[in-house]
């Protein structure tokens, strides 16, 4: 019985991803819940690993937003300048946190004070966020050594960090409300500024580049996101012109 729903599970998730949703997200984490509740150590919850955290792609926006109707709503959010983290919960408890070559740090992120080590989800659930230094905001590059010195230091503290959470991994929300599930969830999340038309990117980040724009945090960018997450599995798939959801500006 459980390895017929693991199958369907599966098959459903994959066909989502691919931009075909089969089922409702509703529906989606019945299943889900149900193979969970019969089958806790099922493959599909024990060897569901941490997707990679590959560095965002750089280029102009021009090659980002063309493509997109004038009015399609986008997200930007300051590039904090830290170390990329990816932690995933099964049944609500962190279980394992990733630096971005692939090393376990689940020990140095629980110590992290705004990482919940629970939060009120079934099943799994992946985030991926910045662990960086908010005092040196100034000085981005101080923060991304910092972090990565703790990271490495068996003995090093963590009271001078802080991680920012920005991403579901796993997620099937639009990014607005991706970030404000978070939110709820009790991580802390970015700034950020919704854009109805891409016209405005252009607007943000010339107050980024006049240090008007996301000055609390330690930045070397601005990112812009799609904010659907239909067009952002539409970007995912594709290998032609317009391959990323998500690009990262710094000038």
């Amino acid at each position: 019985m459980s390895s017929y729903l693991e199958e369907r599970i599966e098959w459903y998730d994959y066909n989502y991803r691919m931009g075909n949703a089969l089922i409702t997200d509703s529906q989606f984490d019945k299943l889900e819940a149900n193979l969970f509740r019969v089958n806790p150590e099922a493959n599909y919850f024990t060897n569901k690993t941490i997707l990679p955290l590959p560095s965002l792609p750089k280029d102009s926006i021009d090659e980002f937003i063309e493509g997109l109707l004038p009015d399609t709503r986008l997200i930007i959010e300051p590039k904090i300048d830290g170390c990329a983290i990816a932690i995933q919960y099964i049944d609500g408890e962190l279980v394992k946190a990733i630096a971005r070559k692939g090393g376990d740090v689940t020990n140095k992120i629980k110590d992290i004070p705004d990482v919940p080590s629970t939060v009120k989800v079934q099943g799994l659930l992946q985030v991926r966020g910045e662990l960086f230094n908010p005092s040196e905001y100034e000085r981005p590059s101080y923060s991304q050594r910092q972090s990565g010195a703790y990271l490495r230091a068996a003995d090093s503290k963590s009271d001078h960090l802080s991680f920012c959470s920005f991403q579901i991994i796993n997620g099937r929300l639009n990014e607005h409300d991706s970030l404000q599930y978070l939110k709820k969830l009790g991580f802390t999340i970015p700034e950020y500024k919704s854009l109805n038309f891409t016209s405005q990117v252009e607007m943000y980040r010339k107050q980024w580049l006049d240090k008007k724009l996301f000055t609390n945090y330690p930045t070397d960018g601005i990112v812009v996101k799609l904010n659907s997450r239909k067009l952002q599995l539409i970007r995912e798939k594709s290998n032609e012109s317009y391959p990323h959801w998500q690009m990262a500006i710094k000038y």
